[in-house]
Formats: C-alpha cells, structure tokens, sequence
C-alpha cells in the first residue's frame, strides 16, 4: 500500500466531502508545509501564504487524487509549485542559510568575531541569493528536510541521478563562491 493508512482514510473522507476529514489532514501535515515553505522563503510571513496557497490547491486537488503516487510526495510537489508561484509573486527573496550562520556563534566571542559572523553572514545570504528557485529548492529539500534524492526526484519530476548532479552543481558553486569570499578576506599567504 502506497499511502498510510491513516492518511489513505483520511484522503478518502475528504473525497466524501467530510470537512472533519480535511481538517485532520491539515494538522497532521500543515507544520511540514510550513517548516518548507520558511526555509525556502525565509520570511514567515510568506512562508504562511505559501502554506495556505498550498491546503487551498490540496483542498481543490484531493478529489482527483488516486492514491497511485506517494501522497507526501505529491504534497511536496504541491509545497514546491507554491514556493514557486510565490516567488514569481514577489521578487525579494530572503535566503536560507541564517541557521547555519547562527550555529557557528558561540558564547564569549570578541567584537571582532561578531563582525566576521555578520560579515560572512551577509555574504551566504548574496551567494544563496545567486542561486535558481530549483538550486535553492534542492538545498531545502535535501537539508532541511533531509529527503533521499529518490524522495526529491520523485517531488521534482526527475530521476535521482539528476539529483545527484544537480546538488553537485550547487555543491561545487558554493564552494567556489565561498572560497573567492575568503580568500579574499584571508589575505595573502606569504
């Protein structure tokens, strides 16, 4: 069986039009919508309208839905078409990566370090910036939701050696900005 069971009765009632139904399935999935749609936007107030516009074309979706894909991959699928349309919507853009700056700071650090972090920080945000909707998407589907590349291949439409070259791309892209960045600030080495 493709789908939970839980999910697969739940899909089903809300193909009855049970609104009861509809509204279990929100809660059991809305906080992984949002988590995704806030890594990728950045901004919470636009990952909310990501989510919404997302249980909206859930809702609409549902009753054609015949439980022959996976339904947490077409729900993915759905996530990712918002984020999509949201950013066509809106041009700004806050990256991704405030996270991992933040795990680097630690308690007791000097004035100067604080200038490094924020500096560094300033320049993660340019180089996820720099990246395509599809680049950013892959980086928070594999990290922040920590989905296998069969997972995102199936969500994206593609096979997973794609996947794999893909992330590869964007992996060696930062790398190479990342390291222009530091090299730059590092000085010369005599």
């Amino acid at each position: 069986m493709v789908l939970e069971d839980s999910d697969k009765e739940l899909i089903e009632s809300c193909q009855r039009g049970e609104t009861d139904a509809f509204r279990a399935l929100f809660e059991r999935h809305k906080d992984k919508v949002y988590s995704i749609a806030l890594r990728y936007s950045g901004d919470a107030n636009v990952a909310q309208d990501i989510a919404q516009e997302t249980f909206l074309k859930l809702f609409v979706g549902l009753r054609s839905f015949r439980g022959e894909a996976d339904f947490s991959s077409w729900l993915y699928r759905l996530v990712v078409n918002s984020c999509y349309d949201q950013k066509r919507k809106v041009s700004r853009f806050m990256p991704l990566l405030d996270e991992a700056v933040a795990m680097l700071h630690a308690p007791g650090i000097s004035a100067l370090d604080e200038i490094v972090r924020a500096e560094l920080r300033g320049h993660l945000r340019d180089v996820v910036a720099g990246l395509s909707d599809e680049q950013r998407m892959l980086l928070v589907l594999r990290y922040t939701q920590s989905l296998s590349y069969d997972q995102i291949a199936a969500i994206l439409g593609t096979t997973n050696g794609t996947v794999a070259s893909r992330l590869n791309r964007v992996h060696r892209m930062l790398e190479r900005r990342l390291l222009r960045f530091s090299s730059r600030k590092g000085g010369h080495r005599g």
